[in-house]
């Protein structure tokens, strides 16, 4: 079950949030120890019974190991206290929580620690959980294979060992997207940018190979809109979002930006904006110098105000603000992982950037876009029914505050894919009204079937309601039962 993040406390009926409390990761209603060797176990049954304590179980081939109830009016650590006082026990500690394993893939450099935005431990001088929590986010999902999204770049390697089975293809041609200088269905990397950004955003997760995407299963089409040397059009671009928007793609990655602004670009934007289609742009990178304030001096499509564009800044492995990103309070939304980044090259099918030992840095906007492009992604398969706008409030609602984001973009926070597929349910007061009688609201996300609890003493719970949250993702809960002290608490029903 999941646990909301706020428990009320009501007293004489007033509701009182029980803040300040950190949460335990152990049981609260009993502990382990393990009696003193060759103690006298009529003394040790004498101290249970002079606290109220009760052996729940014992385990003679662990030396005789016991699992011990917490007395009324007794905490875990006073209780604890006591028997490490006591002389009769080897030692005495909390019966703590265990944890199903996390949803790790075996791509090799997602197991060496070198994929950090994905999975960050500490590794390499990095801060621990300076990263889009993508583990604990893959328990939730890891498969986003009935999205489309066009990833208008230099092309994509589309044989290569990482990427192949990722690839959308064209039920009429069968080619993987379209070239906009050629005009064919032939979209070759042949500049190595696209196979960079395709191996962030949907790099065949569990197989073994190289690296893994954010989503493990994609269809990535690729849309050449960029040359060999980086550069392109606006109607190159142009080209590449009508193929997009006309075959199906949910999503367009953009990892390029101009100075300059466009009336045709932004008119075909919006053209996908009407068929749904969510953009995601790279808020761009200063050049051999630190980023710039987007606000001040614009970048687009970034700054276009278009409501289907989400603007992407990067963060290093310190959850710091990258030195070369842009970024801006108003025209840039959030920041993902994109320093330090190793994925798909085009070079061969089994080629990844960059070489081990050289110290090359690969980082920039470009590679942070992918990250929400491939989060985005399985978010639409998440959340089948709802719409662009509500896709990218719920994107935007589930990043990490950052001081080192404070002010540098609208959420001042970092993705958080585990956020984004698996929001909290949340409890809170409506209003008061005579003597224990109170309304109570539990907000989750939309059609989630939640069961209140309640408990005097924070340890036996007692189901009172049960309901699924509406198209709007809440439901309310009016209280009756006089008590002089209430603790609730929704959990997702089983």
């Amino acid at each position: 079950m999941k646990y909301l993040s706020l428990i009320l406390l009501v007293v004489f009926g007033l509701i009182l949030p029980a803040f300040g409390a950190a949460p335990v990761n152990y049981r609260t209603d009993q502990i382990l120890i393990q009696p003193k060797a060759g103690g006298s176990h009529a003394a040790l049954a004498s101290f249970h019974a002079a606290r109220g304590a009760k052996v729940l179980q014992a385990f003679a081939a662990v030396g005789g190991a016991q699992v011990v109830s917490l007395p009324a009016g007794e905490t875990v650590a006073s209780l604890l206290a006591k028997y490490r006082q006591s002389g009769l026990v080897e030692f005495a500690e909390p019966d703590y929580l265990v944890y199903a394993d996390a949803t790790l893939p075996n791509d090799p450099k997602f197991v060496d620690g070198t994929l950090w935005g994905l999975n960050n431990y500490g590794q390499n001088g990095g801060t621990v959980n300076a990263d889009m929590d993508a583990p604990e986010a893959w328990d939730v999902l890891n498969s986003a294979s009935n999205i489309v999204v066009a990833v208008l770049d230099s092309g994509i390697r589309a044989t290569h060992e990482d990427l192949a089975a990722n690839m959308w293809v064209n039920p009429h041609d069968g080619g993987h997207g379209y070239n906009a200088f050629t005009g064919t269905n032939n979209p070759d990397d042949d500049g190595g940018h696209g196979t960079l950004v395709a191996g962030v955003l949907g790099g065949v997760g569990n197989n073994g190979k190289g690296v893994c995407g954010v989503a493990w299963r994609v269809q990535m089409m690729a849309c050449k809109c960029l040359a060999a040397d980086g550069t392109g059009s606006d109607s190159t671009v142009i080209a590449c979002i009508d193929y997009a928007r006309t075959n199906g793609a949910r999503i367009i990655n953009a990892s390029f930006d101009t100075p300059t602004p466009s009336l045709a670009l932004s008119n075909a934007i919006v053209a996908a904006r009407n068929a749904g289609i969510i953009w995601v742009a790279s808020a761009g990178n200063g050049q051999n110098t630190a980023g710039r304030n987007i606000d001040v001096a614009p970048s687009y499509p970034a700054c276009y105000g278009i409501d289907n564009i989400v603007s992407v800044a990067y963060t290093t492995r310190t959850d710091g603000l990258g030195f070369f990103s842009n970024y801006g309070a108003t025209n840039v939304d959030l920041a993902a992982p994109g320093e330090e980044v190793y994925s798909t090259i085009n070079g061969s099918d089994t080629s990844y950037y960059p070489p081990s030992g050289l110290g090359i840095n690969i980082a920039g906007t470009s590679f942070s876009a992918p990250c929400v492009s491939g989060a985005l992604a399985l978010m639409l398969a998440r959340y089948p029914s709802e719409n662009y706008q509500q896709i990218i409030q719920r994107l935007l609602k589930a990043t990490d505050p950052l001081p080192s984001l404070a002010g540098k973009c609208v959420t001042g926070g970092r993705l958080n894919l585990k956020k984004a597929l698996n929001p909290d349910i949340r409890l809170a007061p409506v209003a008061a009204a005579s003597a224990g009688k109170f309304q109570l609201r539990v907000s989750a996300w939309q059609n989630r079937s939640c069961v209140l609890q309640t408990s005097a003493d924070l340890v036996s719970w007692t189901s009172v309601y049960t309901n699924t949250t509406s198209a709007n993702g809440i439901f309310d809960f009016t209280n009756t039962i006089a008590s002089p002290q209430q603790y609730f608490r929704a959990v997702a029903a089983q």
